[in-house]
């Protein structure tokens, strides 16, 4: 029986998983080597005891210290003691200073001798997280570009719509629209062309650097930038140097027109959204204020309010 037990405990100590288990009033009844190792590297002196220490009370203090999560867990353990669940799991972020980290807590039953125990567990799922980041990122990027796409700027855009109509907040909102984008494709071809668009897109990311701000690719040759709580005037200084920035680019275009590299034609808007209005209307004002700067004689910015 005695090596039974050493073979269980070593068992235990060998997983990957920090284990602890406690009774029904949420005492802490074993951990295992890596709930200690961890507690050390994270929170707790090398000399800490566990056995013995609530687990609920040391989630209660962490809460009542501004953990909402420790408050969560505590209270999805206490469910799961009172039988008003069958099972309880979270997901939450640990970051260390170094690196950051998600964990997946899974809390189960079992009894012995017709008392009730619980096992929790602390799997490490940073792997899994930054897998699922990636592909969300990749969902909501254009391929060719790496900005934003459409998709998901139309959410951004309607997120920091109905965000600055509760708060009285002004959005502005610019469509870039690449002069004569057609030439380049039917002079040097499309690989060229696609080369235009990343080196136009990495540009324009330089002018959305808040968390309030995006570029996307708008649609072909088309990008947007959305800069919310930004007034016009804020706007258009900020995007004043931009058609100069992308002359600068120095990308040939020898067939157009206007110069023989190539430019872009800006049509910005702003508005400080109603209650019951809608994005659409910023975006057509943009459109309507790029349509003016091609008709003006294009590589210009037009603007209104």
């Amino acid at each position: 029986m005695e090596r039974s037990h050493e073979f269980l405990k070593m068992t235990l100590d060998t997983m990957s998983e920090h284990i602890a288990v406690i009774d029904e009033t949420g005492l802490i009844l074993y951990v295992n080597s890596r709930w200690r190792q961890f507690a050390e590297q994270n929170a707790c002196g090398a000399h800490y005891e566990w056995k013995g220490q609530n687990y609920l009370s040391v989630c209660d203090r962490s809460a009542e210290s501004g953990d909402e999560l420790a408050g969560g867990a505590a209270a999805g353990i206490r469910d799961l003691i009172g039988s008003q669940r069958n099972h309880f799991y979270l997901e939450y972020p640990c970051d260390s200073p170094e690196q950051s980290r998600w964990f997946m807590m899974r809390v189960t039953r079992f009894s012995l001798c017709d008392v009730s125990y619980f096992v929790i567990s602390h799997q490490d799922i940073t792997e899994r997280k930054q897998a699922e980041e990636l592909v969300s990122k990749l969902a909501r990027s254009d391929g060719l570009t790496g900005v934003a796409n459409r998709r998901c700027f139309d959410e951004f855009l309607r997120n920091e719509w109905q965000r600055c109509a509760r708060l009285g907040l002004p959005v502005s909102l610019a469509i870039i629209d690449i002069d004569y984008f057609k030439l380049v494709n039917d002079t040097y071809g499309h690989q060229s062309g696609d080369d235009c668009l990343r080196q136009v897109g990495q540009l324009l990311s330089q002018f959305a650097k808040r968390s309030t701000d995006i570029c996307a690719r708008y649609g072909g040759e088309e990008f947007a930038l959305v800069m919310g709580n930004t007034s016009i005037e804020q706007a258009r200084a900020l995007l004043e140097p931009l058609n100069a920035a992308i002359k600068q680019l120095a990308l040939p275009n020898r067939a157009s027109p206007i110069a023989p590299v190539l430019t872009a034609s800006v049509g910005l808007a702003c508005l400080i959204p109603k209650p019951d209005s809608s994005e659409d209307t910023l975006l057509a004002l943009a459109d309507a204020q790029l349509y003016a700067a091609k008709a003006a004689g294009r590589n210009q910015l037009a603007a209104a309010s």
